[in-house]
């Protein structure tokens, strides 16, 4: 990907992994827009990135996604990268029942259906760009997933899924179905303090950077590296590890 001439729009964009994407996207001399819920984060990164078009959007709502797909192709000149990045992560009891199904459609909304209606809704402007891309951000639980996260893992699992579909669908046309997977990396997803543990951001954004300029079309880092290449064997006992410890 020549990401210097890219016209880049990354969902969830104003913080963790969304907003270290677009710092390198910008430091690069890509033409960048995020997208996020708060304006106020949105503010702060306009003010740090010079340049950078913005817009409020809550990326779980149909209505919302069709502006913002209408609003970016108005907004930037040759648009031709879609980064669908926003995340929701939630940690419920499956035992204690439905509770709140609000908040659980809304994690399979942002997680799931956006970056599929987004896509279908952007696909048809990409295909008359040069150089065009959808980079999907799954996760190395889309592979194994953390049981105590069990709709955030089956999300990106079928994010994964559909991406796959997606650059079977497009393989003769000129979009790049790009997917990167990151493991666990110290942002505030879930909650502040939650991924203390996790890859320092910078390092992970780095070196999935590197490897989108290269353009590679599977990205993972860490335990979604591991994860992603494993044998169904080594994905179980991965499982079995990963939820033992938690």
């Amino acid at each position: 990907m020549d990401v210097s001439a890219s016209s880049v729009l990354v969902t969830g964009g104003a913080s963790g992994i969304g907003l270290a994407l677009a710092r390198r996207f910008h430091a690069a001399g890509a033409t960048v827009a995020i997208c996020g819920r708060r304006e106020d984060r949105l503010r702060s990164v306009a003010t740090e990135l010079p340049g950078v078009s913005t817009r409020v959007c809550d990326v779980s709502r149909p209505d919302e996604r069709r502006g913002l797909s209408d609003w970016v192709v108005r907004q930037l000149p040759g648009f031709n990268v879609l980064v669908n990045n926003a995340g929701v992560q939630r940690y419920p009891r499956l035992a204690a029942g439905e509770g709140d199904w609000t908040t659980t459609d809304e994690e399979i909304a942002v997680n799931l259906a956006a970056p599929i209606h987004l896509t279908t809704l952007l696909v048809p402007h990409l295909l008359r760009q040069a150089d065009p891309a959808v980079v999907n951000v799954t996760s190395g639980l889309a592979f194994a997933p953390l049981a105590r996260a069990p709709v955030y893992s089956a999300t990106k699992a079928a994010l994964h899924s559909f991406t796959l579909s997606l650059r079977h669908q497009l393989a003769a046309t000129p979009v790049s179905v790009i997917e990167i997977a990151p493991p666990a990396v110290n942002t505030d997803l879930g909650g502040p303090g939650l991924h203390t543990f996790g890859a320092d951001l910078d390092e992970f954004a780095d070196a999935a950077f590197a490897r989108l300029r290269a353009g590679e079309l599977e990205i993972g880092y860490g335990f979604a590296e591991q994860a992603r290449r494993a044998s169904r064997d080594e994905l179980d006992a991965i499982f079995q590890r990963m939820n033992q410890e938690r």
